[in-house]
């Protein structure tokens, strides 16, 4: 299973993340847009250093929310959506072709992220817009238990789908993921470890109430933004890899 990072969300003097460490052990970097994060000195730089380690590269757009780092959700019309996903879409495209790379996914950010798994009036604009787009995208969402319903929405598109699932978070028994504001919904190391293992051997995991949930995804969301977050990382791949 392929591993997948979201990075670049540093700007200016605001150090967000341990990226360098990061991108040696990953296969695909969700790389911020400039608007929950990422500036254009940290998207050249970042994009030089998935180049360096051959790592697939991703647009992670966010509402427009650098000051709620995309973390809040926001009332746009489907026009204003999409011309905000264009928008940062065609900055990080512009910016990797410079160096020679090719965008090759898209995977919403924060508050637009969960919003889209909740609501299909999002998801939809959200897949229209993408497949607007002049360059062929993929779309990077949540595995979840509807994960047919959207492969189904997605072909009417003639949109290609990446379904991930998360190592270090607790899902709902529909397959979304429970609230940060939730105690437990955030997974220690030992419980970590064990949903990538369960996942691994069984394609399963087990939800909040104690169900065996089915998920059939493609990567696997990690995070780097500690020392600690490095090792496990590296210990995820290694699992990954057996």
């Amino acid at each position: 299973m392929k591993l997948n990072c979201d990075l670049g969300e540093s700007y200016g003097a605001w150090k967000m993340g341990l990226d360098e460490a990061v991108m040696p052990h990953i296969d695909m970097a969700n790389i911020a847009c400039g608007f929950h994060g990422g500036d254009s000195d940290v998207l050249a730089y970042t994009l030089a250093l998935a180049k360096q380690h051959t790592v697939t590269i991703g647009a992670h757009p966010s509402y427009p929310d650098k000051q709620g780092f995309g973390r809040r959700s926001m009332a746009l019309t489907p026009q204003e959506l999409t011309n905000c996903l264009h928008y940062q879409i065609a900055a990080i495209e512009g910016m990797a072709k410079v160096q020679g790379l090719a965008l090759s996914y898209v995977k919403p950010h924060g508050a637009l992220y969960n919003d889209m798994m909740t609501d299909e009036t999002i998801l939809t604009t959200v897949m229209q817009a993408i497949a607007s787009y002049p360059s062929p995208l993929k779309l990077m969402l949540l595995a979840t238990a509807n994960a047919k319903s959207h492969q189904q929405l997605a072909k009417k598109y003639h949109l290609t789908l990446i379904l991930e699932a998360f190592a270090d978070r607790q899902y709902t028994d529909d397959g979304l993921l429970v609230s940060r504001k939730v105690a437990g919904s955030v997974h220690d190391k030992p419980a970590l470890i064990s949903q990538v293992k369960q996942l691994l051997a069984t394609g399963c995991v087990t939800t909040q109430s104690g169900k065996k949930l089915p998920l059939h995804a493609d990567s696997l969301c990690v995070h780097g933004d500690n020392a600690a977050g490095i090792i496990l990382i590296q210990e995820i791949k290694a699992l990954c890899q057996t």
